[in-house]
Order: structure tokens, then C-alpha cells, then sequence
């Protein structure tokens, strides 16, 4: 995000401890919320949130209360869905041997176990294959789909399979259906059908779907086509947790269905009636009802850790078990994988973000390449790296004479379509993605003229423009305002993530009470503005950068301080705390 210096700072802040612009609401948001509170009497500060997200006040109450209902849209409108449902549903009824072949991260292992399940329903098994992210790569290959075609008559790629042309032929003898949502070359392989909402010949409108929502989709169509033949189809309510899993691991954007998608997986998975799931829960300590927060930094990296350095279908198999002794043992496999994970992760990122500062972070692309990286946890780094620099980030791992290499990419800078068009010109072994993720394989000796023409094609879209990432605010809040009550009224205009930020307020003129860090980087705090009101506060990371010092070392000063509100819950009791993010002095 480009810094606004159209108009004044919030609070004066023009750099704050983090370096950052503060930017409030503008008069137009102001004015939308103030005439929304007055016509539906809903809180300030939900207003505020409503009208940043660009809702009027006539259509709050829906937004409000989002559902499958009326935002699901037809199947039908993505091309091949009506072919790819009947083919589908022939195989069921002719009892045909079926195989799942699916990407190794979270969103492929959910839309696997959404096949899967919906199949056991029926009495039907199907055979998972998820591939080994470092002996076979990212999506379908030719000796995987040449062995299962032999033993199957129809092959669904889920989360893969769109630029997968060579490997799709050489399923012989068996049909194929793809479901992804990854961006689609000039042509499409050989399949029988491609459902992708990224199709080029798609319009764009469900481009924020992850493949586990077109799978989804796909299995509304079939239970359409079922009930239109008089038969009883399985049922779909209880598989949105998945569907909610993936949709927040994957980093799809929470708009439109994708907003009901979450909001109703989330009520599913507090039912704790998936094995799998409860199971991961009650190893990661969460011993709450869970929030798309728990999804994306929870759950999400522990299903993902077997992808990354472990065993490739064990996130899958998590999710699609229904044997609770069979879970637990994933479960805990998981975690001790997660733990190894963050080692690993920590190692490389703290070469990569050497590497990176030394050759510049001021251009349009960062990136870091090292011998011997993990393939694993190159994504994860990446994400740090972007996080960091607000720029498009690539980090590679190298081995041999390849390098293979995920990307992460800011607001309105599409990187998989970079990366896909330096694949076609033919600076890339391969290469795709989407906008905000992507992955690419490339010679050693081509490495930097591939970073070079990546540069280039990111220029062109204005990443080399981007400023520092500007701290956007719903506005101001006093302490004594903050209350659990308020924090889930703006829990309803959730769920919040990717393209759908959550409410941040500034606390103006506070003074802290007590700071102290705690584990290795982290710093909590207690706050007032001196008129009885006082609230907690926790800045995970924080004594890594100026902000945890500042205010360790605060000697009575008054600070402004800026963050997210959330419950803490501990031994059953729920207090207001401040996911601190950013302060400032009070001037």
C-alpha cells in the first residue's frame, strides 16, 4: 500500500515506532458510519469497520449475517462443472475405482478429505495421493499418473493439475477432472474437465475461491444432479469446516461466499465433531471456539507440516480419518513436525533476510537464494521477507543445478502472473501460481536473469512505487470503551484475514503501567489513559524491532498505541487484550 500523504496523519503519526504512516478514516467513511449508526443504532466503532469495508447502511444487516443461502453462487457458472459433476457421479454409481490426487498443502489436503468424506458417506473408498513436495515437486507427474491410471478409472487433481499437460496425457485409460484454482495457461491439458475459476477463459468473478471452495461447489452440483434422479445425497453443512480450513490457510481473500464459507466452517468445527480436527485442536492448546485466527496460525501450520518436512499425505489423512486413535497419532506427528518446522524456518530466514538486505530492498522484488534450503520452508520465509519490506518476496532453495523457490506478493502486485510469464518465455524451468502466492523451479545459471526479468515484469506494475506499508485505523477508542461486548459486535463484521483486515484501533494518550518481556521476543503490557480505564496487552515479536524497547524503556512517558482487540481466555476467564502492533509518543 502506497503512503498517503494526501492527508494529515492520524495523530500526527507520520512515522511511528515501526517506522509507519498512521492513516484514519476518511471524511467519506466518517460521514457512511455516522449516518449507519443513526439509522440501525449499531455501535461507533462497528460502523466504522462496516463503512472502511464499503458496506452501506441499507445493506449491513446482510452483511452482518452472511450466508451459504444467499451468497453461494450457481456451480454452472464455471465452465466444465456440469460435465465434471456427471462424470463424477458415473463413477459413484458404477462403483468405479476413484484416486485423489492432491497438492501437499493444507488446501489440498482439504479438498482430498472433502472428497474423500463425502465418498465414505456413500460406502465408497478412494485412493489419496498427495506427492512428495522434494522427490516429486508441486502438482501431477508422469510416473505418478501413469501408476494410477492403471489401477483407476477416473483420477480427480484437486489444488493442481492446471498447467499439468504432459502428466495428464499420460494417464492413460483413465478419465482425469481437474479442480484448482491456480492460474490457467493459453491452453488447458487434456482432462476431461478443468474447473478453475482462474481459467483465462473464465470471468473472474469466484477468482477468490481456493480449490477447496470449487470442490465444494462441485459437490453442490452433484448433489443437485442427485436429487434431480430421486436419490439421497450425502450431506454438505458439516464439511465447511474444511472448506473454512483452507480458505484461511490458503490466504483467499474473505469476500463474497468465501465470507460464509468461513463464518459457518468456523460454527461446524466448535461442534468438534471431526476427529481430525478436535484432535489438532486439543494438541495446539486451543481450548476455545475457534476463530479464523486459529485457522490461519494454529491449525493451518500444523496441517501444513507434514507437507513441508515430513510425511506429504498426513495432513490429508488427518483430515479425512474417522478413526479418533488413528487422529490423535497424526495429530501429535503434526505438532512434533510444526515444532521442527519453526527451526528449520528460523535458520533459513535469518540468512535470507541478510542475503536479501545486502543486494537492496528498495527495488520491485526481494529475493534470496542458498545452497541447501529447505524446499519445505522457503514460502513460509518468503511471507517474512514481504512482511518486512512490503515488497514482492522469492526465496530458493538450491540443490544441483536447480533451485527451487516460492514466492509471497503484496496488494495489487500479481506475482503469479509474473512468474508464469517469465515460465513461457523460457527463463523458468516451470512456474505458476496466483496473485498473492506462487512457485517456480530454475537453473542455477539462470537464476539471475530470471530474478532480473521477474523484476522487470513487477516494475511494470508499480511494485518498485510501493512505500512503506501505511497502518490504517478504524479510529480512536478509549480503554474504557474497549469491552468484551464490544469486541463481538466486531466480531460479526468477520471473519477477518486476506482482503478483509480486522479493526484496528488507536488508544491516544495512554500511559503504561507495567512491561515485561516475555519468552524470547515477545513484550506484555498493561495500559491506561488515567480516567479508570485499563487494558492488557501483548506484541508478539516485538523486542526484535524499536517498538519493544521503546516501551520497555517508556520512564512515565505517554504514548499512543495501535492494534487489534481481541478476548484473552484463561482458566475459563475472558478479559479485553491488545494484539499491540505499532506506538508512538504522545506529543
Amino acid at each position: 500500500m502506497t503512503l498517503s500523504l494526501d492527508k494529515p496523519a492520524f495523530l500526527n503519526v507520520a512515522s511511528s515506532a515501526t517506522g509507519r504512516r498512521w492513516v484514519g478514516p476518511s471524511v467519506e467513511e466518517d460521514r457512511l458510519a455516522e449516518a449507519m449508526a443513526q439509522e440501525t443504532g449499531l455501535p461507533a466503532p462497528l460502523c466504522r469497520t462496516l463503512a472502511r469495508r464499503g458496506v452501506n447502511p441499507e445493506d449491513s444487516t446482510a452483511f452482518l449475517a452472511p450466508t451459504l443461502r444467499d451468497l453461494l453462487p450457481d456451480p454452472r457458472v464455471l465452465r466444465d462443472m456440469e460435465k465434471a459433476a456427471t462424470r463424477f457421479l458415473a463413477a459413484v454409481e458404477a462403483r468405479e475405482r476413484i484416486a485423489v490426487f492432491g497438492d501437499y498443502d493444507v488446501d489440498g489436503g482439504a479438498s482430498s478429505a472433502l472428497l474423500i468424506t463425502w465418498l465414505r458417506d456413500l460406502g465408497l473408498a478412494a485412493t489419496l495421493y498427495i506427492p512428495d513436495r522434494i522427490d516429486e515437486g508441486y502438482g501431477p507427474n508422469d510416473d505418478a499418473m501413469a501408476a494410477l491410471a492403471r489401477d483407476h478409472d477416473l483420477i480427480i487433481c484437486v489444488d493442481c493439475g492446471t498447467l499439468s499437460h504432459g502428466p495428464i496425457a499420460a494417464a492413460k485409460g483413465a478419465d482425469v477432472i481437474v479442480l484448482d484454482h491456480h492460474l490457467g495457461g493459453e491452453t488447458l491439458p487434456p482432462a476431461m474437465a478443468v474447473v478453475n475459476p482462474n481459467r483465462q477463459d473464465e470471468s473472474g468473478d469466484l477468482a477468490h475461491l481456493c480449490a477447496a471452495g470449487v470442490v465444494f461447489l462441485m459437490l453442490v452440483e452433484a448433489n443437485r444432479q442427485m436429487r434431480a434422479a430421486g436419490r439421497k445425497p450425502p450431506d454438505l453443512m458439516g464439511l465447511l469446516d474444511l472448506v473454512a480450513l483452507a480458505t484461511v490457510a490458503d490466504v483467499a481473500p474473505l469476500i463474497g461466499v468465501n465470507r460464509a464459507f468461513v463464518r459457518q466452517g468456523l460454527a461446524v468445527m466448535a461442534r468438534r465433531e471431526r476427529v481430525g480436527l478436535t484432535a489438532l485442536a486439543d494438541v495446539a492448546g486451543l481450548d476455545q471456539a475457534p476463530s479464523s485466527y486459529h485457522l490461519g496460525y494454529l491449525l493451518g501450520p500444523r496441517v501444513n507440516a507434514g507437507g513441508r518436512i515430513g510425511k506429504a499425505d498426513l495432513g490429508a489423512r488427518l483430515l479425512s480419518t474417522s478413526d479418533k486413535h488413528e487422529a490423535v497419532a497424526f495429530a501429535e506427528r503434526l505438532d512434533q513436525l510444526n515444532t521442527e518446522r519453526r527451526a528449520v524456518e528460523e535458520q533459513v530466514r535469518e540468512q535470507a533476510l541478510e542475503q536479501a538486505s545486502a543486494r537492496g530492498v528498495d527495488g520491485p522484488l526481494v529475493w534470496a537464494a542458498g545452497e541447501g534450503w529447505h524446499p519445505g520452508v522457503v514460502g513460509i520465509v518468503a511471507a517474512r521477507l514481504k512482511e518486512a519490506t512490503n515488497r514482492p518476496a522469492i526465496v530458493i532453495g538450491l540443490d544441483g543445478d536447480e533451485g527451487k523457490g516460492s514466492g509471497r506478493s503484496v496488494s495489487g502486485i500479481d506475482l503469479g502472473a509474473a512468474i508464469q510469464r517469465t515460465a513461457s518465455e523460457g527463463l523458468l524451468i516451470k512456474g505458476g501460481g496466483h496473485k498473492m502466492a506462487a512457485g517456480l523451479t530454475v537453473t542455477r545459471d539462470g537464476l539471475d536473469t530470471a530474478m532480473a526479468r521477474l523484476g522487470d515484469l513487477l516494475a511494470k506494475q508499480g511494485a518498485a512505487d510501493i512505500g512503506p506499508a501505511d497502518l490504517q485505523l478504524n479510529g480512536l477508542l478509549m480503554p474504557g470503551a474497549a469491552t468484551i461486548e464490544l469486541i463481538n459486535q466486531l466480531e460479526a463484521a468477520g471473519p477477518f484475514g486476506a482482503g478483509a483486515p480486522a479493526p484496528r484501533f488507536a488508544f491516544p494518550d495512554c500511559q503504561i503501567q507495567f512491561a515485561k518481556q516475555v519468552g524470547a521476543n515477545h513484550l506484555k503490557i498493561s495500559f491506561g489513559d488515567g480516567l479508570g480505564g485499563r487494558i492488557d496487552g501483548i506484541a508478539f515479536g516485538a523486542m526484535d524491532g524499536p517498538l519493544g524497547p521503546m516501551l520497555m524503556n517508556h520512564k512515565g512517558a505517554r504514548f499512543h498505541l495501535a492494534g487489534r482487540l481481541e478476548i484473552n481466555t484463561w482458566q475459563g476467564r475472558q478479559s479485553v487484550q491488545l494484539r499491540l502492533e505499532d506506538a508512538a509518543p504522545a506529543k
